[in-house]
């Protein structure tokens, strides 16, 4: 793909990100007339989920038409034989979204040719935007930012991702394993913000056995992109079937591989650029 093309996608969805950000606010702002869901436990979903993502579906639909969708709530759009697919989560951090708590956001990737080339992820409630463009670096609000140049984990905190689709059992000794290295953990409920926190800095980095690949894509190449240190997740259909990640500082991704241990998906981990 053409940088003009990836230039105009990037802009487009910059303000595609603040017309969809509005709309979930709005839905924030008014949590009482939610209609909720469940799709397993501690996995719910709202009308806020799907009108937004619909909102950011039609709008790139309308727009780049030959490009693919892949969204968390309306799934795989056309995939076969596109050039460029867009990976949307529209609210990443339901629960924290429907608890009325600011650890929500809005996530787009946009991968051409099997890489992440564009990165946004959005948080309404507390104003914050982070951009990333392959070969261009990460912003904050149109500040750059830069991962942490820690080199152990006791110098910070660690977010330490987790589902039900793994289980306290591969958890709780990856947790075991961090606090004994004098690490400690963080969980916020987004894996998409927590990741921009890494890129920003303020985490030293990320650790989950698995997930998905619209939590995390705009949230990696924001870390490389702000000098960062990331696994290959799109390695083994990591788009479809999501992967391990880690994540973090170059100085501490060596520990912060310990700290996960063999998922058996090791195989797929590469130091990034």
């Amino acid at each position: 793909m053409t940088d003009q093309e990836l230039t105009q996608r990037f802009a487009f969805a910059q303000d595609l990100m603040v017309r969809a950000g509005a709309l979930a606010l709005g839905y924030f702002q008014n949590l009482s007339a939610l209609t909720i869901k469940s799709k397993g436990v501690q996995d719910m979903a709202s009308e806020a989920d799907l009108q937004t993502e619909l909102l950011i579906q039609t709008s790139l639909k309308q727009r780049f038409p030959e490009d693919a969708f892949f969204g968390e709530e309306t799934g795989p759009t056309a995939l076969e034989g596109a050039r460029g697919v867009w990976v949307v989560d529209p609210i990443d951090g339901t629960q924290p979204f429907l608890c009325g708590m600011a650890a929500w956001c809005i996530s787009i990737a946009f991968v051409a040719d099997g890489v992440t080339e564009l990165g946004l992820v959005f948080a309404p409630a507390s104003g914050e935007l982070f951009l990333a463009r392959r070969g261009h670096g990460a912003t904050l609000n149109g500040t750059p930012i830069r991962a942490t140049e820690a080199t152990t984990l006791r110098e910070g905190i660690t977010s330490m991702g987790y589902s039900v689709r793994v289980g306290p059992k591969q958890l709780i000794p990856a947790m075991t394993r961090l606090l004994e290295a004098g690490g400690m953990f963080h969980r916020n409920g987004s894996g998409a913000i927590s990741l921009c926190y890494v890129a920003a800095g303020r985490l030293l980095g990320y650790v989950e056995a698995h997930i998905n690949s619209w939590d995390c894509l705009a949230g990696l190449l924001m870390i490389e992109e702000a000098g960062g240190t990331v696994c290959d997740f799109l390695a083994g259909d990591g788009l479809s079937l999501g992967n391990a990640l880690v994540a973090g500082g170059r100085g501490v991704y060596p520990a912060l591989l310990d700290v996960l241990g063999d998922t058996g998906l090791r195989a797929a981990w590469r130091d990034g650029v």
